[in-house]
This record gives C-alpha cells, sequence and structure tokens, in this order.
C-alpha cells in the first residue's frame, strides 16, 4: 500500500476513535471527521462510503487483529480452555478501543461479530461441523457466553475469569467429544 494512502487512513482511523470516544456514531459528521484528520471531504470519501462503513471497516479489523495474534488456532475447540483464557485477556487489554468503537449503538454489534469470526476460523479448520445446527449452537454458547460472562464482571480477575470460562468450555467440549484425538478421528 502506498504509504500517502496509509497515512491518510491512519489519520482518518485516529480521528473516528478521538470523536467516537466523546459522541455516538450518528453524531458525527464527514465534515468534522475530515476537519479533525486534516483531510478534505472527498479524500474521506475516496477511502470510505460513509461514517457507518468506516466503523464497520474499523470493528473488523479490531476483531481481525485480535484473533490473528492467537496461538495455534487450529485448536481454538480442542484447546477450548486455553483458548478461552486467550480471548478473555485479549479483550481485557482492548477493552477501552472496544468500548469506544462499539459504544452506544453498536454495543450489540461486537459479540456479532467475535462469533462470525470465530465461526468461521472453526470451519476454517474444522469444515465437518460447518453445517450442524448443535455444534454451531454449542460454539455460539462458548463463544457469546464467555464474552458475556467477561463483561458482566468487569472487577473480576483476569486470571481467575479465564479460568472460569476455560473450565466451563471445557465441560462443553467434553460433553460433545471435542478432543484433539477425536478430530484426528475425523480428519483422517
Amino acid at each position: 500500500m502506498d504509504l500517502r494512502v496509509e497515512r491518510t487512513r491512519k489519520s482518518i482511523h485516529n480521528a473516528f476513535i478521538q470523536l467516537r470516544s466523546k459522541k455516538p456514531l450518528e453524531k458525527i459528521s464527514v465534515k468534522e471527521l475530515s476537519e479533525l484528520a486534516y483531510i478534505n471531504k472527498a479524500t474521506f470519501y475516496s477511502h470510505y462510503k460513509d461514517i457507518y462503513d468506516l466503523s464497520d471497516n474499523l470493528e473488523d479489523e479490531l476483531i481481525a487483529s485480535i484473533i490473528k495474534t492467537m496461538p495455534n488456532p487450529e485448536n481454538i475447540i480442542s484447546d477450548s480452555a486455553n483458548m478461552a483464557a486467550f480471548l478473555t485477556t485479549a479483550f481485557t487489554s482492548h477493552k477501552a478501543l472496544l468500548y469506544t468503537i462499539f459504544s452506544d449503538s453498536r454495543s450489540g454489534i461486537l459479540v456479532k461479530k467475535l462469533d462470525t469470526a470465530l465461526k468461521k476460523l472453526i470451519y476454517e479448520y474444522h469444515p465437518q461441523y460447518k453445517d450442524n445446527l448443535e455444534m454451531d449452537i454449542v460454539f455460539t454458547i462458548m463463544i457469546q457466553g464467555g464474552f458475556y460472562a467477561s463483561i458482566s464482571h468487569p472487577d473480576a480477575d483476569v486470571e481467575e475469569l479465564s479460568r472460569i470460562i476455560g473450565k466451563v468450555n471445557k465441560c462443553l467440549s467434553t460433553h460433545y467429544s471435542l478432543s484433539s484425538q477425536d478430530f484426528q478421528g475425523i480428519n483422517s
């Protein structure tokens, strides 16, 4: 990517986050964002359709960057306790940015996007579960349940929270035989 384009996008992103920390998405204008980013409106529109497109892109990038740092993503279900611990820690460490970008009218979108991104990863490594409604529901409970447990206990110790969520996910994994041995049998 061209360095100027990258600089411009970074400037737009920083201005957006700054404005988003102060006001709801619906109250941010392209004019206001452009002035803060030191660009003209035409430059903004050469990168994004509108403020909602920018917000959607930043949301997706943030979730993708968190998931990209997952150690051994192929073990997302066979090692669900460690994956839950990783995600709890990752979301806790990005809490301020997550709550800024996904605040107000966008708050319900975070867990949906997280669920979609993690299921995409699961089905990439374990396609045998892709069209299985029962397993899709189990993964939804593991992902969304872990997420909501994390945000419902903001003062809890991150390690303790990770341990408990991991333990619950391990119970689900064990009940549904989601172990690495089962995957070896299925995948061979």
